[in-house]
Order: structure tokens, then sequence, then C-alpha cells
């Protein structure tokens, strides 16, 4: 019955978008919906992955796809204390003052690249939908991209230069042979392209617009994650227009889902889902997305060592907090020059999904409880390290299984799905489970997801008491996060 229902609300998504014109006005463009699957995949992967995979090089706490930016600028921001000066003493002495950022394209040879074992590991990682770097903010293409040429005045993509392939397409075909949508992340604005630094508003109309139609038609993404928004107003990159010519004209305008990332101003207001970066999360009223990596740089960066990278509990510490506030988790990796991923990165890939196969039905299609957990009674909520800029993945381990002084901790996440309520532990209970607040019907029942085990429960006035059984680490269903199921 529910398939059924999905279904039918499929449809009328479906023929409600496509008889709609949309203005290119905000107020318009906020009132096409949001798909239901969107709000149901829960976990996506990011891909950064272009010229500054070559160097692959940043100090740890910084994004090492900024290579270019901090290189040409002599300036660097992050978690730490820095000189600004790093990038470009490390590229004077490893490859010579006179050594182009732009000789990198020619470097991502891709030797080692194999869209369809991509695919396949987002598919074992659970993940729903993924989204590569079609192009970041050094404007260099994985596509052949004639306005990438023509602009900078040289070859700047990956089918002219360095791996000689259409990396784009490879990696659209694998994935859409899978059940995992196929996302591209695009730039509005290129670092140093010099149309853009002479005019902006000339460069969005004359390059940005027309190359974004060119992937769009070529490559039919079925989402669009738009970033570099925080310099120019989207009247000036005319974002309303394009996103218009999207929703009405082009070859997606049935299906795309889009971020918000559109001009200076937009983001949290306007386009689709919200996207958060490195924070905590939003509180679920509007569809959102946290994306982070698991190590901290979004590109690889041959800095970062075992300890910089989120563990496997880590990572499904930050899923339930990202679900259980109503939003998906985008986890990036970041391949090598010749398209390889790192193996610590498939590592806690397929770790979450091997969790997800146990405890997934309380993640996929589900949506926000009336509240997102149970803090322990004494202490702050929130836990926050000081003095950082970009917020580390152990926050959520401060506030689940390691307490910090004066603070509470999370002791239950929730997710619900249609009746039935799914209660989410982070760590294996002592004989009981106490959940405050929550009445639940005389005839429920609750049990164990990845077991057959019926737990007992009784109802002490306002809480909700579970008789937890006492299980070795070889009868747990899972490694660490344990789901009991509520149905009612």
């Amino acid at each position: 019955m529910r398939v059924l229902l999905i279904l039918m609300a499929v449809c009328v998504w479906l023929s409600c978008s496509a008889q709609k014109k949309y203005e290119p006005t905000w107020e318009s463009i906020d009132s096409r919906p949001i798909p239901e699957w969107f709000q149901d995949a829960k976990l996506g992967i990011f891909i950064h992955w272009g010229p500054y995979s070559v160097p692959a090089w940043s100090p740890k706490g910084t994004y090492s796809e900024w290579y270019q930016y901090w290189l040409q600028n002599r300036t660097l921001f992050g978690n730490g204390n820095f000189s600004g000066k790093e990038v470009y003493d490390h590229h004077s002495k490893t490859y010579g003052d006179h050594y182009s950022y732009y000789n990198f394209g020619k470097e991502l040879t891709a030797r080692d690249f194999n869209a369809d074992e991509w695919a396949k590991l987002f598919e074992d990682a659970g993940a729903k939908y993924m989204m590569i770097t079609s192009k970041h903010h050094d404007g260099f293409c994985l596509w052949p991209s004639e306005t990438a040429n023509k602009t900078w005045g040289f070859p700047w993509n990956a089918k002219d230069v360095g791996a000689h392939r259409d990396l784009l397409k490879e990696l659209e075909l694998a994935v859409k042979k899978t059940d995992v949508k196929f996302g591209t992340y695009y730039s509005l604005y290129e670092w140093f392209n010099p149309l853009y630094q002479k005019d902006p508003e000339k460069f969005a109309l004359e390059h940005m617009h027309p190359q974004f139609k060119d992937l769009v038609e070529n490559y039919k993404p079925e989402l669009i994650w738009s970033d570099g928004d925080w310099d120019v107003e989207p009247e000036k990159w005319h974002s309303q227009e394009l996103l218009a010519w999207l929703f009405n004209e082009s070859s997606i305008k049935d299906n795309v889902v889009i971020n918000d990332r559109w001009g200076k101003g937009c983001r949290f207001n306007h386009g689709g889902y919200y996207s958060t970066e490195y924070q905590s999360g939003l509180d679920g009223t509007h569809p959102w997305e946290e994306c982070r990596g698991i190590g901290f740089s979004f590109g690889y960066n041959v800095n970062e060592d075992v300890q910089d990278y989120a563990s496997r509990r880590t990572l499904v510490y930050l899923l339930l907090n990202v679900v259980s506030n109503g939003g998906n988790l985008l986890l990036d990796i970041g391949p090598d020059k010749y398209g390889n991923i790192p193996p610590i990165m498939q590592d806690r890939l397929l770790s979450l999904g091997n969790w997800l196969k146990v405890n997934g039905e309380a993640i996929y299609s589900s949506r926000k409880w009336d509240r997102a957990c149970q803090w322990s009674k004494d202490g702050k909520k929130d836990w926050k390290p000081e003095g950082t800029h970009y917020l580390p993945a152990d926050f959520i381990i401060k506030q689940t299984i390691e307490q910090q002084p004066g603070y509470a901790v999370r002791e239950v996440f929730f997710t619900k799905k249609d009746k039935d309520i799914f209660a989410i532990v982070p760590k294996w209970p002592k004989e009981k489970l106490v959940i405050r607040d929550m009445k639940i019907k005389s005839n429920s029942t609750i049990t164990l997801l990845g077991t057959d085990i019926n737990i007992e429960w009784e109802q002490k006035g306002r809480n909700l008491i579970l008789k937890v059984p006492a299980l070795t680490p070889d009868e747990l269903p899972c490694e660490f996060a344990y789901t009991f199921k509520i149905k009612q």
C-alpha cells in the first residue's frame, strides 16, 4: 500500500512540475517542490577531483582543492595558525617558482580511473546519489568544454590535456547503470579567469551560462550542486533566468534537484535544498544536506594521516546526527591524480555500507520525529570545540560517548517512518534503556534491527523502559550504534 501511495505521489509531483511554468523570480523558483526521493536518500558521495589532485598538498586543517588560490594569493585559512605562504613555499621548493598551476592539468592523467569500480563502491557504501566536481573554482572541466578553452585561451579540460578522456561521461554512464543517482558539482565562478576578473556579469552570460547548459544537456545530471556563490549577487549571475531555463526548457526539467548556492545571499534562502558545510546541521524545517570530507580536505591531501580521517564509528554518528534532524549527509572522497580512491576512504565507505545493511530501515525514507535526540539530563547541550573555523568530525564523539565536563551527551537518536519510530543508541545499554517523554500503544512491539529479538518493555508514566538483553559482541547485529524499532 505504501509503495502504491509513493508512486501516486511521484506521478502527481511530475505532473505538476511538467505543467507549471516557472518565472525568473525567486518567488516562482522557490515554489518548485523538492522531489521526495532526495529526502528519502539520506546518503550521497561527494568527489573532488581535478588538477589540484596532482600536488595534493595543503597544510592540515585546510582545503587542498584551493591550492591555486593559496599559491597565487599567498594566503591561507582553515583550522590552524598559518603564515599564508605555506603553499607558495612548498610549490617553489617542489616545482620551482615558474612552474604554473596550469601544468597540473597535463599531469591529471587518470591512468587508473575505472568508472565502473567507482560506481560499485558508491553502491556498496549505501549511497543513493553522488556528486562529482565537473568544474571547480580553477575552471578546469572534466568534460570537453569548448567554452573553457575559448575563454582561457588554451586547452583547459580533461579531454584535451592530461587524461585525454571525457572523464565525466565515463562516470555518468557507469553510475546510471546502478541505482545511484548521478549529480554534478559546478562552480559558478573561476578565481583567475581573465573574463571573470574583468567583468563578472559578462563572464556569467558569455561563459558560465553556455557552459552550464552544455553540462546539463550532454550529461543530464539528476542533481546540480552549485558553488562559488559568495562574491557576486544572483542578479549579476542572472541565476533566476538560468534556473527558469533549467526548470522550463532543459531536458532534465522535471526531475533535477538543486541546492541553494546561486549567488551572494541565496544560501539558506533561495534555490532548492539548503547546504551546510562542516557544521552540526539544521533543524529540518526545510530539506537540507551537510557536506564534509572523510578526511578534512575535500581534495586529496598527502599531509593527512590516519588520525585526520573520521573513524568508522564517527561516520555512523555523523550520519545519525544529520538524518535525525531530517537532512542528508554528502560525504566527500578525494581520488589521486591517477583516479585511485585511497584505501582508507574505501574502507570507511564500505564500513558505512555494512552498517546500513543492518540499520538502513531506520535511515532511508525516514523523517524527523518530534525531536532529533534525547540528551542526558545534566549539563549544557551541543558541545563544540573553541577556536576552529570548520567543525571537526569528532565533535559528534564528544557529544555521544566521550562526555565533556559540564556537557550533556546524546543518549538516543530518533527517526520515524509512517507510524514506526526508530530509537538508535550510540552504545549498547546496560540492562535497560529509558526513553523519556515517549508514550506508545499497549499493543506496540519493539525489535532490534538485524536480529529476531523482541524487546520487552513497560510504560512508566511518561517514560518508556526497554529491558535490554545482555548480548556478547558476537551477538550484536553491528559494530556500533544499535536500532530499536518501535512498531505501533
